[in-house]
């Protein structure tokens, strides 16, 4: 049995003791996946890139057109009580809104409260050994729908995906749609080819990752090539680097996909000198971009 985390939630207004929270079993997020969700990432107890963060929640509630029962204000104050509860200077805040309570039917129904639910807990980050390793990861279909960019609480594609990985001993799944690349079960993936950093563009298909534009802006600091742009498959298996974003992962090293070594000659199968780069602008944007 995997304990909850021993902290303070936020519930329709209420705070209580995390394992005590309780919803209706008629909650709409429970009987269909129906809502959306955040992962801010908590620095030194702030808030990292807390504004991208709410943009995409409201992009992604008014896809589903739910409403969003809180202020941005308001679920600031809320995420800083919560963080100001849990005894750990680096957290990960978790927000969520369901459509609310009502009798079951596919229809959307008109005139119900969403529900409102966040906690924080201590961030678990990524050990030293991986960063300076290298993670493993497996490449597969993308057999999910194709709303990937609303960050939906509907995740069994996205558990299935990382269990393709996870009983093979790797980090992530990497995934492919018609012969090109898509994104992981949880993370946004990048290549690296002739020094610069290649990513996918924005598309029903995949999730608007937050780190898309902050890699954005960590390339230009950096005097890093960036471009967004359609990636084959074949292009992922013979890049320079791969790299994972992700709230939780920062920017992470691929060293292995499929069992075989990511990279060419003295570098092949080792974290590359971009994601090295990379990985230290971000540790220096951290404080200047958390409230």
């Amino acid at each position: 049995m995997h304990a909850l985390p021993d902290v303070r939630c936020y519930l329709n207004g209420e705070y209580t003791p995390l394992a005590e929270a309780k919803i209706s079993v008629m909650d709409r997020g429970f009987i269909f996946g129906d809502g959306v969700y955040e992962m801010v990432p908590v620095y030194g107890r702030r808030l990292f890139r807390f504004d991208s963060h709410m943009d995409r929640l409201d992009r992604s509630l008014a896809k589903l057109r739910i409403e969003n029962p809180l202020t941005r204000a308001e679920w600031l104050a809320v995420g800083r009580q919560l963080i100001a509860s849990v005894d750990a200077d680096d957290q990960w805040l978790y927000l969520q809104i369901t459509r609310g309570v009502a009798p079951r039917n596919h229809v959307m129904p008109k005139d119900i409260a969403p529900t409102a639910f966040s906690y924080s807990a201590p961030a678990k980050l990524v050990s030293a050994e991986e960063r300076h390793q290298g993670v493993a990861c497996l490449s597969a279909r993308d057999f999910r729908w194709e709303r990937g960019d609303i960050k939906s609480i509907s995740l069994l594609g996205n558990v299935l995906a990382r269990q393709i990985s996870a009983d093979q001993g790797a980090l992530e799944t990497i995934m492919f749609r018609d012969g090109h690349l898509t994104e992981a079960s949880s993370s946004n993936v990048w290549i690296v080819k002739e020094g610069a950093l290649l990513g996918v563009p924005k598309s029903e298909q995949v999730l608007e990752g937050i780190r898309v534009e902050l890699l954005r802006e960590l390339c230009e600091d950096c005097g890093i090539g960036y471009n967004l742009r359609p990636i084959s498959e074949a292009e992922v298996f013979a890049a320079d680097e791969i790299i994972l974003s992700s709230a939780t992962k920062e920017v992470l090293p691929v060293t292995t996909l499929d069992h075989e070594p990511v990279g060419h000659g003295a570098l092949r199968g080792k974290p590359g000198p971009v994601y090295a780069r990379l990985y230290e602008a971000y540790q220096r944007a951290k404080p200047l971009q958390s409230i």
